[in-house]
């Protein structure tokens, strides 16, 4: 199995010594406390998970700013993004201090961690675009995680973390949430040695399953771990249980026995694209992964990102050797009425045309489950759109 990125073992930095944490949640009772960002605690979360290994806490500004300049801190680890605790007021905090980090995401704000401070330092305005200029590639507001990073403060608390719990995705979703640590045991355990990740964070449908096959094949994988999204997203994406339901329905009906894995991870979506997607293979490689499927508009949203933005950053900005992970890069897939099959489409034989495609917008397939319309069998598998159809349909009434 790949070592996980940046040491020889995988350190998770939830606190497993039911004892340990037990003391630590006394002493957290008495210690100066903050409620911090979402995106905050979902980087608690991935650290305690072990996702962000080796990482033992939240950056400084200093290591913000290179991350986001060259992905690398200053000390030389390679990291595609800031992972950052950024708030409004730190007044009370300084360096030294242990700190209570409160929960926004459970109702009443339980301890999530405890930080050791290492410094308490605020951005300019010049330093806060430029980080979001080299993460995002844009200063547009209107980019949901332009808008999230710039709208929690620009104080950056730093220093090492022990994670107490995992916020809500382990209550929540008790079948599918699974830490790095428990995905290279059920990887371990499967015998497989060739591994290949899909990110999700929308239901799967015919083209997601096949570039699933296609990837596995073409590596010669001995098994897939299906790896989606189960923190905060934009209005309008489809919520976690579902889309949960449906990718169980779609393995259980059209996978072979024992071939794939359906996992989720903890996580408030970036929406960074081709940065984004560097971090996706950093935490696939921490769990065990040997391969990342990286596909048209990987982790993007709108027209911010050209379509295959996510897969030359990998050529042109990741350095020689910094991933052991290998990138598959896959190209936009759909059913070819031609060949009755479905096929990427830069692989289309001479004299296909977009209309020779099944190709249905995101809005034309909400539109037709919301209106109890049965989606194209060439599009869908009956079964997983009937469990979309349902949630749709439930949402007008």
């Amino acid at each position: 199995m790949l070592k996980p990125h940046g040491s020889d073992t995988l350190n998770p930095l939830f606190v497993a010594d039911d004892a340990k944490r037990a003391a630590l949640l006394e002493e957290a009772a008495g210690l100066k406390s903050i409620v911090v960002s979402s995106a905050a605690a979902a980087n608690a979360v991935m650290m305690g998970s072990g996702y962000f290994n080796p990482l033992t806490g939240y950056m400084n500004l200093a290591d913000s700013i290179a991350v986001a300049e060259k992905m690398e801190t200053t000390g030389g680890l390679f990291f595609p993004v800031p992972i950052v605790n950024v708030v409004e007021d730190a007044s009370g905090i300084e360096a030294g201090m242990r700190i209570a980090l409160l929960d926004p995401n459970v109702d009443g704000n339980p301890v999530l961690a405890i930080q050791t401070v290492a410094a308490v330092e605020t951005a300019t305005a010049d330093q806060m675009a430029l980080m979001t200029d080299k993460v995002f590639a844009t200063d547009d507001m209107d980019h949901p995680g332009v808008k999230a990073f710039n709208s929690v403060g620009a104080t950056f608390i730093s220093g090492d973390i022990e994670v107490l719990n995992y916020s809500y995705f382990d209550v929540d979703f008790p079948g599918t949430f699974r830490t790095a640590m428990q995905i290279r045991e059920m990887i371990e355990k499967n015998g497989w040695k060739k591994v290949v990740a899909f990110q999700t964070r929308n239901p799967m449908h015919r083209a997601h399953e096949e570039l699933v096959r296609m990837a596995m094949d073409r590596e010669e994988a001995d098994g897939a771990v299906i790896h989606m999204l189960l923190g905060k997203l934009k209005p309008g994406d489809i919520p976690a249980d579902v889309r949960d339901a449906a990718i169980r329905k779609m393995v259980e009906l059209y996978f072979p026995p024992n071939s794939c894995e359906i996992t989720g991870y903890g996580f408030d979506m970036l929406y960074a694209g081709p940065r984004e997607a560097v971090l996706h293979a950093v935490f696939r490689q921490n769990m065990g992964a040997t391969h990342l499927i990286v596909g048209r508009d990987h982790a993007g949203v709108g027209d911010y990102y050209g379509p295959f933005d996510a897969q030359t950053i990998f050529h042109e900005d990741v350095p020689e050797g910094a991933l052991e992970l290998k990138i598959f890069e896959a190209d936009h897939t759909a059913y070819s009425t031609k060949l009755g099959k479905v096929i990427m489409m830069r692989e289309a034989p001479e004299g296909h045309t977009k209309e020779d495609f099944v190709l249905l917008s995101g809005t034309k397939v909400r539109a037709m489950l919301a209106a109890g319309e049965a989606l194209p069998g060439e599009f869908a598998r009956p079964e997983v759109a009937k469990i979309l159809m349902d949630y749709y349909q439930s949402q007008e009434g």
